[in-house]
């Protein structure tokens, strides 16, 4: 019952991420990416905060709120490497790279400290990774080495995040975490932002999309984190990787852009490595 409810988290948490990606890949085409994460930072740590007032959540220790800060840091790295590089143009293309090598890192931190998942599991694993490398049309064609710099960048951010936060939520407080986290990445920010002389908000038209990015990306943060409660950390992240089956399915059906036939079986791929991963 573990494993299936890490499944159906996990999944929960592509689709909001997925979604969060694209709004925030779209504000950050009319306001600059630092000033997007920013905001959408500071909107998830709001939203978390009040569902841990609500909840009557009590405040973690010191040592998981350090772990959460950390992973904050990191991911709002990961997450402003990935506005910039969905910002260039190939949404489609930026965010599954980033994904194979998000889904990498925790799989092999897994390995380390929880030995081999089932045969069908691993079978799954590499299957959703194919299914990520399908999405972004099997190779990079297209894509410039800067947009591959900030691909790289985010999937290890991602990764790092995915293992830390696994850490920092690991006694079942999460909401408060989790708002500690975003919190930490939104202070950096505003320190660089600040330094940088770089708007602290964006236009009044994008505002509301860029909000909207907070408040999926911080349900994507909750979702995962429940899927690593229930299940795997490696079960989670993978699924939780194929975020960018949402972003190419919303740029296909919002902005136009065609999916070709590797990113059409990438689709069906997807789907028979969530069939894998939960038997």
């Amino acid at each position: 019952m573990g494993e299936l409810s890490a499944v159906f988290f996990g999944l929960l948490s592509a689709l909001t991420w997925g979604a969060g990606d694209f709004c925030g890949g779209l504000s950050s085409k009319r306001a600059h990416a630092y000033t997007v994460v920013l905001v959408a930072e500071f909107v998830g740590a709001a939203l978390l905060a009040v569902l841990a007032v609500l909840f009557g959540e009590r405040i973690p220790e010191i040592p998981l709120l350090l772990w959460a800060g950390v992973g904050g840091i990191v991911g709002a790295v990961g997450l402003l490497a990935l506005y910039s590089g969905l910002s260039s143009g190939h949404m489609g293309i930026v965010a599954p790279l980033s994904a194979v090598i998000a889904g990498v890192v925790p799989i092999t931190a897994t390995l380390l400290t929880e030995g081999w998942p089932t045969g069908a599991q691993i079978a799954g694993f590499l299957v959703a990774l194919a299914a990520v490398w399908l999405l972004a049309g099997g190779a990079g064609r297209g894509i410039s080495r800067r947009e591959v710099g900030f691909a790289t960048a985010a999937g290890l951010g991602f990764g790092l995040y995915f293992v830390i936060i696994d850490q920092a939520t690991a006694s079942g407080a999460v909401f408060w975490n989790l708002a500690f986290a975003r919190t930490m990445g939104g202070l950096v920010l505003l320190a660089i932002v600040l330094a940088t002389r770089r708007p602290l908000l964006p236009p009044r038209d994008v505002l509301p999309l860029n909000a909207a990015a907070g408040v999926l990306d911080a349900g994507g943060n909750l979702f995962f984190a429940l899927a690593a409660l229930a299940g795997r950390l490696d079960v989670a992240a993978i699924l939780s990787s194929l975020y960018p089956g949402t972003t190419v399915l919303l740029a296909w059906a919002v902005l136009g852009e065609r999916l070709n036939r590797p990113q059409t079986v990438g689709v069906a791929a997807a789907l028979l490595a969530i069939v894998l991963i939960a038997v």
